[in-house]
């Protein structure tokens, strides 16, 4: 991609700071089924979620390191720092999420090794650009869910135990502060919109079917997932849940007009209520800050 004359980002007195943050002793008593009255079926989606958090996270990383040295905008150059600081304490703490699920029976290491597999094969056969637009688009997907964690109760007690619902709800917001962050330098170095709307209308579907079978093997390999009733249980459940709705899907499909913007739906409220909630004078994850937080 050739860089044009660069556009500041639409918002370039966003602050995305870098927390240090450990969740690793609190996860440690961890149950089987953590999730909200031991739900079977939103146990193993939650882990199949975080199983391709830490392998996804480093390829956003150097799917957007590798363009930081040709942007030339003061203030984008700092929210990609910002972005990488957030989004390698986000690989950190799933991958000790993960160690935890794995000690439990889950197979977040197997689908560790394929997600690092199959991002190791895309990055050398596809172009840094390729890369990149499948990093905006990603993130299109993480700022959707991380909305829905944020903005609806049900869904945040969907994690049932206390840890996992921390877990989640840090990492939420953090996506939601860095979320134009990859749209943004795609944009800045001249990212085609043929490319951009192409790479969604694939991961669109090649993720979710991705998601569905992680889940899948998963429960195959539960021993739970067999008992009488349980699953059938779960799965009625499911189908109530806010994570299938119609409206999440509309929000996902919204990144292929021609004009979408990250910003076009405004969060900074959002942002303003849980950095007091979890990070303010008597934020409720302040005893899991190793270090003050670095802007």
């Amino acid at each position: 991609m050739s860089v044009q004359t660069q556009a500041q980002p639409s918002n370039p007195e966003r602050s995305i700071p870098t927390r240090r943050i450990s969740f690793e002793e609190s996860l440690r008593e961890l149950p089987k089924h953590f999730a909200a009255d031991g739900d079977l079926v939103h146990s193993h989606i939650a882990a199949a979620l975080s199983a391709v958090f830490p392998d996804g996270e480093d390829f956003f990383v150097r799917s957007v390191r590798h363009y930081r040295d040709q942007i030339t905008d003061p203030a984008l150059k700092r929210q990609v720092n910002g972005f990488i600081g957030q989004e390698a304490m986000h690989g950190r703490e799933h991958r000790a999420f993960n160690d935890r699920l794995h000690e439990l029976g889950y197979p977040v290491k197997r689908f560790e090794r394929i997600t690092r597999w199959g991002l190791e094969l895309r990055e050398r056969v596809a172009p840094a650009s390729s890369n990149l637009a499948a990093t905006a688009a990603l993130e299109h997907f993480t700022a959707t869910l991380a909305e829905l964690v944020l903005t609806s109760e049900e869904t945040r007690n969907l994690f049932g135990h206390d840890e996992v619902r921390n877990l989640f709800v840090w990492h939420a917001l953090e996506e939601s502060e860095h979320k134009a962050v990859a749209f943004d330098v795609y944009k800045a170095v001249g990212g085609s919109e043929r490319m951009r709307v192409w790479t969604m209308n694939f991961l669109r579907f090649g993720f979710v079917l991705g998601m569905v079978v992680q889940v899948l093997v998963s429960l195959a390999g539960d021993r739970a997932t067999y008992q009488r009733g349980n699953l059938r249980r779960s799965l009625k459940k499911l189908r109530h849940s806010p994570v299938l709705t119609r409206e999440l899907w509309r929000q996902l499909k919204d990144y292929n007009r021609p004009d979408f913007h990250p910003d076009d739906r405004d969060t900074n409220e959002l942002v303003t209520t849980w950095r007091r909630e979890l990070f303010g004078e008597a934020g409720t994850l302040n005893d899991k800050l190793a270090t003050a937080v670095s802007a």
